[in-house]
């Protein structure tokens, strides 16, 4: 499903910090700026990444696809071919 880069989003991200899970959740402008920033933002042990985008969620594998598509707007840091990302 191709997804739009201009709409409106939110991101969830659990991580693993201590002994107990903690969910952060954020607002972006634009699919493109929460999938940088999941990609390239979120540090630390994660135990779930969500992004809805026009109602529709996607998990940590159609993120990672998201930031590597050829359709992707946004600059990517150099040499980001090959880094992994906090998402797996």
């Amino acid at each position: 499903m191709p997804v739009n880069y201009a709409a409106a989003s939110e991101l969830y991200v659990v991580a693993r910090s201590g002994p107990r899970p903690h969910m952060v959740h954020r607002r972006f402008a634009t699919a493109a700026e929460a999938v940088q920033f999941a990609m390239e933002g979120v540090t630390g042990k994660l135990a779930s990444v969500v992004l809805e985008v026009d109602e529709v969620r996607f998990e940590g594998p159609a993120i990672r696809a998201m930031y590597r598509a050829d359709s992707y707007p946004m600059a990517r840091p150099p040499g980001w071919e090959d880094a992994a990302g906090p998402i797996h």
